[in-house]
């Protein structure tokens, strides 16, 4: 009995899965926005998703343009409580996404961004070279990603089960049990 009680204790307590947040994935890529390269990189972020529990309410794809993903970014949360990037995160010069990501959030949360890099670099030491944040824009999450879809989903694998805790703690559900 004592043991039952202890694991629905750890269920109460466990925020691992998504329950079918709504969420929404963003491709930033120049290349892509003008057709001129297929994005493999959104679909294969969506299907990660998918996968965790996450319900993909929408997706996009925009140019390295900053003022142009703030407003897909702003508008992307209305609908979806995860926002999720892929590309422009490196050190190009037409790498402007956690800029724009920046420019929208009330508030970043680092350690998010960290464990990402962390992880990759485990991985590839050019992980280092990767900029992307997440931060909070109103009750929603966005997640910066590299723009290889190998890359974005190696990086979400890494965080997802953050996620939906942080998911929770924003909307102000705060109760530890």
């Amino acid at each position: 009995m004592r043991r039952s009680a202890t694991r629905r204790l750890r269920e109460k307590m466990s925020c691992s899965t998504a329950d079918a947040a709504p969420a929404a994935v963003l491709t930033v890529s120049d290349s892509c926005a003008r057709s001129e390269k297929k994005d493999l990189s959104g679909p294969a972020v969506e299907d990660a998703l998918k996968r965790r529990g996450f319900q993909v309410v929408a997706r996009g794809v925009v140019a390295d343009d900053s003022s142009t993903i703030q407003k897909e970014l702003i508008e992307m949360c209305r609908t979806a409580r995860l926002v999720v990037t892929t590309g422009g995160t490196g050190i190009a010069p037409r790498d402007v996404t956690p800029e724009a990501t920046s420019a929208v959030c009330e508030r970043l949360v680092e350690g998010i961004a960290e464990q990402m890099r962390a992880e990759g670099m485990r991985k590839t030491r050019f992980a280092a070279l990767s900029r992307g944040v997440c931060g909070v824009h109103g009750t929603s999450l966005i997640l910066n990603l590299p723009g290889s879809p190998r890359g974005a989903v190696e990086s979400l694998e890494a965080v997802v089960d953050l996620l939906p805790h942080a998911l929770e703690l924003i909307a102000g559900k705060t109760e530890h049990g």
